[in-house]
């Protein structure tokens, strides 16, 4: 059974991101979000860029995370 991913999206050089972190609501806590992130970081090519959900800053920073670069957002509107 899969509890959980994380995917990163990498030029392979310069650039990585996290696109997604999802570990299954019943599994959480238990540490498996902190393992991915361990081998997000061991895997990533480049220093890692993301943004974070409101509310799981603590999760990030209490893996080795600071809070780094502002975003921009472009909202389209619907038609």
């Amino acid at each position: 059974m899969l509890v959980g991913c994380l995917r990163i999206l990498t030029d392979g050089y310069y650039f990585a991101t996290i696109t997604e972190i999802l570990v299954l609501p019943r599994f959480q806590g238990q540490g498996i979000g902190s393992r991915l992130l361990g081998m997000a970081k061991e895997v990533s090519p480049a220093s890692l860029y993301f943004g974070a959900q409101p509310g799981t800053e603590p999760f990030y920073e209490k893996n080795g995370f600071e809070k780094g670069m502002q975003s921009y957002t472009f909202r389209k509107e619907r038609k």
